[in-house]
């Protein structure tokens, strides 16, 4: 059998700390999930991230590795257990005829072990998966349906979906991951939210952004208008002597939270056509009255 450097699966350094090995599992993880990836052989390396992880996170698994890769073992040569280290460093080196569910290498190393406790009740493994809403449904709240794909086929679930979810944030259904052992409890499915993009809002954090057209009037003038918000139209106050590019909070109108986020609105003032003589002379009264006005001016 091969020896495998799971430091080097998972892209990091042996001195690499618990957070950071998270970290990792989890990027590669998303990148060769068999229901996303659309790289050849995703699934075998799903399978080989999975399996460097399940020694790397274990504190108890990660020193015996440790001691065995101080003796100078490469990837991919073949390995033959040293003998008497099993009683040393935790080690089975005797395999547990497919129990794990592992390559043969993390069989020969936890094997028996790995047996031995699933005489009693094991935790199946999370599964990890990724859903797209869009930004109405993150703000709001609501269901919608994931399907997913495993050994069994194909299940469809209904995800119930929080009111202002951000992306990147996880939402955990509890028991739908990976079947529990010997009367353990199942365990979870994390779902990672994404969040299509939207024509009208985007978000920056917690805040909305968007822009609001307004005519030469309005912005130099001051006046009251409506404004769409994710949760319904409100009544803006524009100051008067606005200008294109100037921002104007909503306060608590962005995703909800603890606090919730504002709307930031960005003014873009919109001049209508001369489309007649009689606009055409509009503008021309208009210029003749502002002269001395030259917005390309150095002040």
């Amino acid at each position: 059998m091969e020896f495998k450097d799971y430091y080097q699966i998972l892209g990091v350094e042996p001195k690499a700390t618990e957070a950071e090995i998270k970290a990792a599992y989890r990027k590669l993880a998303r990148k060769y999930h068999p229901d996303v990836s659309k790289e050849a052989g995703a699934e075998d390396k799903f399978k080989a991230v999975n399996e460097a992880y399940e020694v790397l996170r274990d504190a108890q698994k990660r020193r015996a590795y440790d001691q065995l890769r101080t003796h100078g073992y490469r990837p991919g040569e073949e390995f033959r257990p040293p003998p008497d280290w099993g009683d040393d460093y935790g080690f089975d080196f005797g395999g547990a005829g497919g129990a794990t569910g592992f390559s043969d290498f993390f069989e020969s190393l936890f094997g028996r072990a790995a047996g031995a406790r699933a005489a009693g009740p094991r935790r199946g493994r999370d599964v990890q998966a990724r859903i797209e809403i869009d930004l109405a449904t993150a703000y709001a709240g609501g269901r919608t349906r994931v399907a997913l794909h495993d050994g069994g086929g194909e299940r469809v679930l209904e995800v119930k979906i929080p009111p202002g979810v951000l992306p990147g944030q996880t939402i955990r259904l509890a028991g739908q991951g990976h079947a529990g052992h010997h009367g353990g409890r199942a365990g979870d499915l994390l779902l990672e939210v994404a969040v299509r993009e939207d024509p009208h809002y985007t978000l920056d954090g917690r805040n909305v952004l968007s822009t609001l057209a307004v005519t030469p009037w309005e912005a130099a003038l001051g006046a009251s208008v409506s404004v769409p918000t994710l949760g319904g139209p409100v009544e803006l106050h524009i100051p008067k002597g606005s200008q294109s590019g100037r921002k104007l909070r909503l306060k608590g109108r962005g995703m909800p939270g603890q606090p919730p986020g504002d709307q930031l609105v960005t003014l873009a003032i919109h001049a209508p056509p001369a489309h007649d003589e009689a606009a055409e002379r509009a503008y021309a009264a208009f210029r003749q009255a502002f002269a001395d006005f030259d917005p390309r001016r150095r002040h």
